[in-house]
């Protein structure tokens, strides 16, 4: 039974958190605002393709780029037959779809994530502009729209992986396990498993590529105040770990609600504590040599950013090195999304890699994709 209510302690909470509504903002080309990001030294970013709503991204090894789209249920082939920093062409490959959020490419196909199904597009580098009918994989996830949208991708083990978000803010479905949780099945739907409990809503994983752990970002719960409880890095060395949703939050905080049912010592803590309500979503380990040294083997996190803070935040990439499966730390890598003022022109949601170690950037508000690149400033005195 569904326990979504608000005791006095957490009605207290409230009154604290004072919730600006957002800011009408008249549209902004972020080829014109693109100025205003920061990055490290030697790092630059520009516009790669203009997407309406891009969400996940995932490549093909002949270049082609996917994007799923949450709102304007679609997706897209995004093509760059120059190999320059900027795409030359955007084609509608599928429409109609209920918030295709996740794509992944795997042997050939591209499988694409809706709220309760996963679809099949085979043989996609050749098929992409003749609008191709799916397959559907032979498994149901619940229908439930609230963090209903899911990122999936294939694990070294050849296994699908796919998250299944609570349908809440903070409550307990006891009669369905697969809420708050990681899963992964075979592709032909068979095998489905859970992998990791007491995840409230995932929409980013990727695995070390030196010890094969799965590590996933995780986003705290609202209605807490301002700067609780933070969002989460996790790290998942093996299946059957339990997170501490919705019994506990960060590293060791109970929930008003639902604390007083379990300690947070008996749960997993995060890898890495992020910022309260950044929202992180996308998450890539970076295996490329591009970069300098310090960012090989690390996680750059698209935080897509507060929606309900009284001072906004997130809205940006950070980067949180790595070093034999533990956090070291946590910095702002790009920024400049959201401005001074509190308005925001932009929401990072998914970073990867590309062939040639750059890194590309969707945003679902500014519906574009830019590309990051590195000039060693030394190469040029």
């Amino acid at each position: 039974m569904e326990k979504c209510f608000l005791p006095a302690l957490l009605a207290l909470m409230l009154s604290q958190c004072k919730v600006n509504p957002p800011l009408a903002l008249s549209p902004t080309d972020p080829a014109e605002a693109l100025p205003e990001i920061r990055l490290p030294e030697g790092f630059r970013i520009s516009l790669f393709a203009r997407v309406k709503n891009a969400r996940a991204m995932t490549l093909s090894p002949s270049g082609i780029l996917f994007v799923g789209s949450r709102k304007e249920g679609k997706v897209y082939a995004v093509l760059n037959r120059d190999g320059d920093l900027k795409a030359d062409e955007v084609v509608t490959v599928a429409s109609g779809l209920h918030m295709p959020t996740g794509v992944c490419y795997h042997q050939g196909d591209l499988y694409v994530s809706e709220v309760s199904r996963i679809l099949v597009f085979e043989n996609i580098d050749k098929t992409f502009r003749n609008q191709p009918v799916p397959k559907e994989i032979p498994y149901r996830f619940p229908s439930e729209e609230h963090h209903g949208w899911k990122y999936i991708r294939f694990g070294p083990d050849g296994l699908l992986y796919v998250p299944v978000g609570a349908p809440c803010n903070v409550c307990l479905r006891e009669d369905d396990p697969r809420f708050a949780t990681i899963m992964r099945l075979r592709k032909d739907g068979t095998g489905a498993e859970i992998v990791a409990r007491g995840v409230r809503n995932s929409v980013g994983f990727d695995w070390n590529p030196l010890t094969g752990t799965l590590w996933f970002t995780d986003n705290g719960r609202d209605w807490m105040g301002d700067d609780l409880p933070p969002c989460e890095l996790n790290a998942c060395p093996k299946p059957g770990l339990h997170f501490g949703f919705p019994y506990c939050h960060g590293s060791q905080i109970p929930d008003p609600d639902y604390g007083r049912i379990a300690s947070c010592q008996n749960f997993t803590p995060p890898a890495q504590e992020l910022g309260p309500h950044v929202a992180p979503l996308g998450m890539t380990f970076y295996t490329h040599k591009r970069f300098p040294q310090r960012y090989h083997n690390g996680i750059f996190i698209a935080e897509h950013g507060s929606w309900n803070r009284s001072t906004p935040i997130g809205y940006r990439v950070t980067f949180v090195p790595v070093q034999d499966d533990k956090a070291l730390g946590y910095e702002v890598f790009a920024s400049g999304w959201l401005r001074p003022d509190g308005s925001r022109w932009g929401r990072p949601v998914d970073v990867i890699t590309t062939s040639e170690g750059h890194l590309l950037v969707s945003d679902d508000y500014g519906d574009a994709i830019y590309i990051i690149t590195y000039d060693d400033p030394k190469s040029t005195k």
